[in-house]
């Protein structure tokens, strides 16, 4: 069973992945800052440092390697996040 300050670890490590994913990807596009945008970003980061802890919780041991996957697993969360917000939007027409 892991410790309680790895499991908040690997967590953080996901927030951070997403949250890292978010500000490249605002600095790629060469857009103005919309906080509204970001906001949702922070929000899945949440969402995917919710679903670390609980998925590395069932965990055993951890090897270096996992802090490397929980970081890729936030910044996957956030990418495919916004994929899907967008592809709802542009079929609805807005």
């Amino acid at each position: 069973m892991l410790s309680n300050i790895q499991i908040v670890t690997l967590s953080a490590l996901s927030v951070l992945g997403a949250i890292v994913s978010a500000t490249l990807g605002w600095l790629e596009s060469g857009e103005p800052f919309d906080g509204r945008k970001y906001a949702s970003s922070v929000l899945r980061a949440i969402v995917a440092g919710l679903v670390s802890a609980l998925g590395f919780s069932t965990v055993t041991s951890v090897e270096p390697w996992d802090y490397i996957i929980a970081f890729l697993g936030g910044a996957g969360v956030d990418v495919i996040g916004k994929r899907a917000s967008g592809a709802g939007r542009s079929e609805s027409g807005e």
